[in-house]
């Protein structure tokens, strides 16, 4: 805020207010943080959430309902802006906010010349703090339980629709709360898509892309299972050359390394699998969305920070795969290097 002489930030798209106070509300009614460069923080929530555990020198609340109906959208947001502005302390300096998801009953509170601050705040989110780690090692508790689970439900006949309903009873049982999320590709001799009322049939791959939100965080990795637990030989060499660019993340990742650099040399490494082929990103950062920076992506141009916690989902596609299939890992940016953090089976059978 000092270097852009910033003299107030306020915050409004949730993800962001919970990065800074710790504050998860749910999607259903709108929430305000503001931070001057003292490091002041005031908060604002609906009135039922006024007594949870945050980091801010003043909660305040704002009411949501009246005798229980939920307000209508608008009003909820003109009664939280006119909460923030009532309790706002003084601030010298421009006034920042995201301008992405910034209300006009925000931005016409104050005189001032606006800034946009999102590019910022996605910038602070890469690098993960360690009680936001232990929010996505929980979250990926429920992955792990779920492919553990996975390689005894599916089987030939089992519809996508079961697979879907008991691997999402699997991650509620783990971490014993609802989820604030729960996704994302259940079809079975598919690239990815929502679960169908389809038998699965033997010698499919099924690619079983997982994630689960807890807590707002979010958990996000892939497995391929054979149905009926027998790849073919083709389905098994693709496994292995998928595989193998995990073996180049981990000796190539570093802090300052490309991530442009990164997915070409891993498309490269899979240039020889023609016909099948890898056509979508190498991976992207998690966190308190299912997709943010870094991104192994060669439209963008980021490099590798320590402290990123990212994901690298390398896959091999063709009919004659029977679909094909995708493997993801999860890795946290260290000081020198990287470190594996989803440690589990990734055979098919």
């Amino acid at each position: 805020m000092k270097q852009l002489g910033v003299g107030l930030v306020v915050l409004s798209r949730p993800a962001s207010v919970q990065w800074l106070t710790g504050a998860y509300v749910g999607p259903l009614f709108p929430v305000l943080a503001a931070i001057n460069s003292d490091g002041h923080v005031t908060l604002v929530l609906p009135s039922r959430k006024e007594k949870i555990p945050v980091a801010a020198d003043e909660v305040h609340g704002y009411a949501e309902k009246l005798l229980s109906t939920m307000r209508d959208g608008s009003d909820q947001v003109v009664a939280t802006v006119a909460t923030l502005f009532d309790h706002l302390h003084p601030a010298s300096g421009r006034v920042a906010c995201e301008f992405s998801v910034a209300s006009h009953h925000l931005t016409k509170s104050w005189s001032d010349d606006w800034l946009d601050f999102d590019s910022v705040l996605f910038g602070l989110r890469r690098q993960k703090d360690a009680d936001e780690l232990q929010m996505l090692a929980r979250a990926n508790e429920a992955n792990a339980a779920m492919y553990t689970a996975a390689r005894e439900i599916v089987q030939p006949g089992v519809t996508e629709l079961d697979v879907y309903n008991q691997l999402q009873a699997v991650a509620v049982s783990t971490l014993g709360e609802p989820l604030t999320y729960f996704g994302q590709d259940f079809q079975s001799c598919s690239r990815g898509g929502a679960p169908r009322d389809r038998k699965c049939e033997a010698g499919e791959l099924y690619i079983l892309d997982l994630g689960v939100g807890f807590r707002g965080y979010y958990s996000d990795n892939a497995r391929t299972l054979a149905v009926g637990g027998q790849p073919t030989d083709d389905q098994q060499r693709a496994w292995e050359m998928v595989s193998e660019v995990f073996s180049l993340v981990e000796a190539t990742v570093a802090p300052g390394v490309s991530c442009k650099a990164l997915f070409e040399q891993a498309q490269q490494l899979l240039a020889d699998a023609a016909p099948w082929v890898f056509n979508h990103h190498l991976g992207h950062g998690v966190g308190l969305a299912p997709h943010e920076g870094p991104h192994l992506n060669p439209n963008w141009d980021d490099t590798f920070r320590s402290g990123e916690f990212f994901t690298v989902e390398p896959g091999l596609y063709h009919e004659d795969l029977r679909a094909g299939l995708r493997l993801e890992q999860n890795y946290l940016v260290t000081d020198s290097g990287v470190e594996l953090l989803t440690d589990w089976p990734l055979e098919m059978a």
